[in-house]
């Protein structure tokens, strides 16, 4: 089977050189012991690893989930993968094509649906969607149909397909930007937190339409998420990433049967997260938001 997606020993850090204070105070440019640029020779560098030599691959039809706690290098990996960011080092595929050096086919193959999804507020769904549409050259008049289909799917009611989005909660405004991702009917769809914020049925309405996806149209779905049960119920394989690296990947069965069971209790995903990471999913400083 055709691999979707490959991820090759991927590196990806954040920051700069910083140099510490009383250098700075001693040292400028175009003194003796500087470098030129700022920066004193000695001066140390502190960097953040976000995706620390990652290796993976995603066979075409696959639903492949990533886990990890907020700052566990999930996000910044989705966005390696939609050519949004360029890795310091290693590769990334999609369907064969490069990320760097062939941004633009990889961008005819995929979409992306992320937690913080973006429109024109004082728009309607109908309205922000057909714009959408437009940018992919889709028909209108075909569009039109399509996306009353997909959110009515995904549980809108009519009436709030053509009200201003600023007048929908945060949940129905993430369900509208799942319906965006689907009008272009991608190859590979890549899925960061995407029910985050959606109530219990919303979140099973979504999923639905997941897996209504890969079962019709072969869609190859990456999604990160931090719900232990929305993992364990689409992916078919997981991938357990903390502080930027894959600590664990395997099926959702696989992963729990590495955990002993105690007492009658059955493991699950969280029991192998917290195993492998010595600590919850969930931050306390998450909890408290």
């Amino acid at each position: 089977m055709e691999n979707a997606i490959v991820v090759d020993h991927v590196y990806k850090k954040f920051g700069k050189p910083v140099e510490p204070f009383w250098q700075r105070i001693l040292h400028r440019d175009n003194q003796p012991g500087s470098n030129g640029n700022g920066h004193n020779s000695n001066g140390r560098q502190k960097y953040i690893v976000a995706v620390d030599h990652v290796t993976f691959t995603v066979p075409q039809g696959e639903i492949f989930g990533v886990l990890g706690p907020n700052g566990g290098g999930k996000s910044t990996l989705i966005r390696l993968i939609s050519t949004l960011l360029i890795p310091d080092s290693g590769q990334v595929m999609v369907f064969g094509f490069d990320v760097v050096r062939q941004p633009m086919r990889v961008q005819q193959l995929i979409n992306r649906v992320s937690v913080e999804a973006s429109f024109f507020k004082k728009l309607s769904p109908m309205e922000n969607l057909l714009y959408g549409a437009r940018l992919y050259g889709l028909d209108s008049r075909q569009t039109r149909k399509q996306v009353l289909h997909i959110l009515t799917r995904l549980g809108l009611e009519r009436r709030a397909i053509y009200n201003p989005m600023e007048e929908m909660s945060r949940g129905m405004q993430q369900k509208v930007a799942v319906a965006r991702a689907l009008l272009s009917q991608p190859r590979v769809l890549l899925l960061d937190e995407p029910t985050t914020g959606l109530d219990p049925r919303s979140k099973r309405e979504v999923q639905a339409v997941v897996q209504e996806m890969r079962e019709k149209n072969g869609t190859t779905i990456l999604i990160t998420t931090h719900d232990m049960e929305e993992a364990d119920h689409l992916c078919d394989r997981i991938a357990i990433l903390d502080s930027g690296r894959v600590q664990a990947l395997d099926t959702p069965e696989g992963l729990k049967k590495r955990i002993q069971s105690t007492n009658g209790h059955e493991p699950t995903l969280e029991d192998v997260f917290m195993e492998l990471t010595g600590r919850k999913l969930i931050n306390e400083e998450e909890e408290e938001e």
